[in-house]
């Protein structure tokens, strides 16, 4: 009402409702006349009869004429009514499926944002970005790990090792610094009689080659 008053045209849904309440209306100012109509034939009813009863037939007859046209237009009121809730019924079906457009429209805004939100192909490449900063980190690590034992290998590892053995063979009693030459061969008279030295004889060996 206050849209009328100030000229402002009303939504499709406020056209809904206000459609609702006017059926509404209609059907209960309907439903009041019948009621009226329904009293007034009760009364023609009894006219009738008294008429009748009293013999009185042209009285009878126009009260007759009365009757048949009360009762079509309390017939016209069932039609009204039905056909009023009829349209009733269309409008619910109107305020459902402006509901229904309601929500399709919110849908598809929100797909519509989600779909300038995601850019596929904006994040199609940022996966191929990925890929490629990934492989180029492995090959970069790589490189890294070849370098440092590149390094550690030039850096004495042989000659760690060869140290850990010298010292180990050296805890035994022997050297490797070019001393093992004097340890006699297999199959010289020296090897063959070294099985037969003491403990001593060994000793004393193991004393001259560090001392020379």
């Amino acid at each position: 009402m206050f849209n009328n008053i100030f000229g402002k045209k009303p939504t499709v849904k406020e056209q809904q409702r206000e459609n609702d309440r006017s059926l509404k209306k209609a059907t209960r100012d309907i439903e009041r006349e019948r009621r009226k109509l329904e009293e007034e034939e009760k009364k023609l009813e009894a006219d009738i009869k008294r008429n009748a009863a009293a013999r009185n037939n042209d009285a009878c007859r126009i009260l007759a004429k009365q009757l048949v046209e009360i009762r079509k237009q309390k017939s016209r009121s069932y039609a009204a009514a039905g056909k009023i809730q009829s349209i009733g019924f269309q409008n619910k079906n109107m305020g459902a499926n402006i509901a229904l457009g309601e929500a399709m429209g919110t849908t598809a805004k929100t797909m519509a944002d989600m779909n300038k939100v995601m850019r596929p192909e904006a994040i199609a490449g940022t996966v191929r970005d990925f890929q490629a900063a990934n492989m180029k980190m492995e090959m970069t690590d790589e490189m890294i790990n070849d370098t440092l034992d590149d390094m550690l290998n030039e850096s004495g590892d042989e000659e760690e090792s060869n140290a850990v053995v010298n010292k180990v063979l050296d805890e035994i009693g022997i050297e490797v610094s070019g001393k093992m030459s004097n340890i006699p061969a297999t199959g010289s008279a020296d090897f063959e009689t070294s099985g037969k030295r003491t403990e001593k004889d060994i000793a004393d060996q193991l004393a001259k080659l560090r001392s020379s």
